[in-house]
C-alpha cells in the first residue's frame, strides 16, 4: 500500500531542492508602471514576478521616498500573490544600506526575492547578503529571503563562482547592457541585439559561464533582456534561444508585451508534462522506487528530472490533472 509520499520528502532527502520560481521577471521603475503590473498579474495570473526598481527607478536625491513608496506598493492589498521583488542600490551608492533599512523591516515576510546590482566582487555580494541577514534579524524576520544578483561587470563575472556559493541567493541575472558597455567599444552596440548578443565569442562565455556556475550551485539563471520592446516575436526567438542553448531558465521583461512571450518561450513542452504526470503519479503508488512507463524504465534519477518539470509547469500556469494537483500541489 502507498505511503503517499510527496516528492519533496521522497526525492531529495537533505538536499536542497532546486528554486521553482516564475520563468518571466517584469521590471518597474514607477509607482504607476508597478500597479500596471499588478493588474496585468492578476489578469494572466501568478505566472511572472515583478521586480520594483530602486536602483534605476528613483531620482537622485529621491531614493528614501523612491524605496518607502516601493515598501508601500508590495505591502499593499494589491500584491495579493506576494510575487513582487526590489532591486536595491549597488555596493558603491551611499543608499544601498538605506534602502534595506527602509524595506526590509517593511516588506521582508513578503517581499519575494532582493536584486543587488553592478557587485565587481564576491566580497562585496557578502557584506550585502551579510547586512541584509542582520536587518531580517534585527526585525524579527525569520525567513531567508532570497537574494538575486546581476553579473554585469569583469570582476563578477571573473569572481562567478565565489558570488554563487554566498548564502540565500536563488538567481544569477545577467545584465548583458552593462556587461557590453564595460568593453570600452570592444563589442558592438549590435550585439546588445540579436544575433549578435547570442553569437558574439565574448558574450556566449559570459552566459555560458553564468549559466554553468549557477546551475551547479543550485541557482536559477535569468537571461537579460530583449531591447525591440514592441516586437513580441523578437522576444519570444531571444527567449528561446537562451532557453535551449545556454540552458536559461528565467527573463527580464521591460515591456508589457514581453511578459506573455517569455512565459510561453519558457514553458515546459506539454508533451513532457504528460509523460511527468503519469510517470509520477505511478511512481508515488510504488513508493518511489523503479517503474515502467511506456516500455522504459524510470527510478529517481529520471524522477528528479519530471517532478522539477512538472513544478515548473504548474508556475507557468499549465493546466494538470485534478489527480496531480491532488497529489503534489494541494495545500
Amino acid at each position: 500500500m502507498s505511503t503517499q509520499v510527496h516528492p519533496n520528502e521522497a526525492l531529495f532527502d537533505a538536499e536542497k531542492p532546486f528554486p521553482v520560481i516564475p520563468s518571466c521577471e517584469h521590471f518597474a521603475g514607477s509607482e504607476k508602471l508597478m500597479l500596471k503590473a499588478l493588474e496585468m498579474q492578476s489578469k494572466f495570473g501568478p505566472v511572472f514576478d515583478i521586480t520594483c526598481d530602486c536602483e534605476d527607478g528613483a531620482a537622485a536625491g529621491q531614493e528614501a521616498e523612491h524605496a518607502k513608496m516601493v515598501a508601500r506598493v508590495i505591502s499593499s492589498d494589491a500584491n495579493e500573490n506576494n510575487m513582487m521583488g526590489v532591486r536595491i542600490h549597488d555596493f558603491s551608492h551611499p543608499h544601498w544600506r538605506a534602502d534595506v533599512d527602509i524595506l526590509v523591516p517593511q516588506v521582508g515576510k513578503n517581499v519575494a526575492y532582493i536584486t543587488l546590482p553592478k557587485s565587481t566582487q564576491a566580497s562585496q555580494i557578502k557584506t550585502m547578503v551579510d547586512y541584509i541577514k542582520q536587518v531580517a534579524s534585527d526585525n524579527g524576520i525569520e525567513r531567508e529571503i532570497p537574494i538575486h544578483v546581476l553579473i554585469e561587470t569583469h570582476g563578477a563575472l571573473k569572481e562567478i563562482w565565489e558570488i554563487a556559493k554566498v548564502d540565500w541567493i536563488q538567481v544569477l541575472d545577467f545584465g548583458m547592457m552593462d556587461f557590453v558597455s564595460g568593453h570600452y567599444g570592444a563589442i558592438p552596440a549590435s550585439c546588445m541585439r540579436s544575433p549578435g548578443q547570442f553569437d558574439h565569442p565574448l558574450l556566449a562565455r559570459a552566459k555560458t559561464e553564468l549559466v554553468a556556475a549557477a546551475l551547479a550551485n543550485g541557482i536559477v539563471p535569468a537571461h537579460n533582456v530583449t531591447l525591440d520592446l514592441k516586437n513580441a516575436e523578437q522576444t519570444k526567438s531571444d527567449a528561446n534561444r537562451a532557453r535551449n542553448e545556454f540552458g536559461f531558465m528565467r527573463m527580464w521583461s521591460i515591456y508589457p508585451t514581453q511578459v506573455e512571450a517569455i512565459v510561453e518561450a519558457l514553458k515546459p513542452d506539454y508533451s513532457e508534462v504528460e509523460d511527468a504526470q503519469g510517470i509520477l503519479l505511478a511512481a508515488q503508488q510504488a513508493d518511489w522506487g523503479p517503474i515502467q512507463y511506456k516500455g522504459e524504465l524510470h527510478d529517481r534519477a529520471t524522477y528528479r528530472y519530471f517532478w522539477q518539470l512538472l513544478q515548473r509547469a504548474n508556475v507557468s500556469g499549465l493546466t494538470l490533472s485534478e489527480e496531480t494537483r491532488q497529489a503534489f500541489f494541494s495545500e
